[in-house]
């Protein structure tokens, strides 16, 4: 596993922070281009569902964010959702996303 700069053990820290604090199924963070975080949990209502991801992108587009730079979704299920990844993707081509388990450990880091 590549070894990850100190912005994106940031992004798995507040991933981590974020599944821990509302005890949710998957937290995740994103950078945005401007070096913004957001952060954010599973949402599972009712009336709709989010993955961490998608609610962190969703964040960070409501926020005014003109792109992700980078993301992070820490789960113990051990995979990224396709959904997920669509949510960065249809911002960022590129955007590296890095998938972790609950203590912090890198499993994979997702590159176009």
């Amino acid at each position: 596993m590549p070894e990850l700069e100190a912005d994106d053990h940031k992004l798995v820290t507040l991933a981590r922070s974020s599944r821990a604090r509302i005890q949710a199924p998957e937290g995740a963070a994103v950078r945005d281009t401007d070096g913004r975080t957001y952060a954010a949990g599973t949402v599972d209502q009712p009336s709709f569902k989010l993955t961490a991801l998608q609610a962190a992108v969703a964040a960070a587009l409501s926020s005014g964010a003109e792109g992700i730079e980078a993301a992070a979704v820490v789960t113990d299920q051990g995979l990224l959702k396709e959904a997920s990844v669509h949510a960065v993707r249809d911002i960022a081509k590129t955007a590296p996303i890095i998938l972790a388990d609950p203590r912090g450990e890198i499993l994979q880091v997702l590159e176009r």
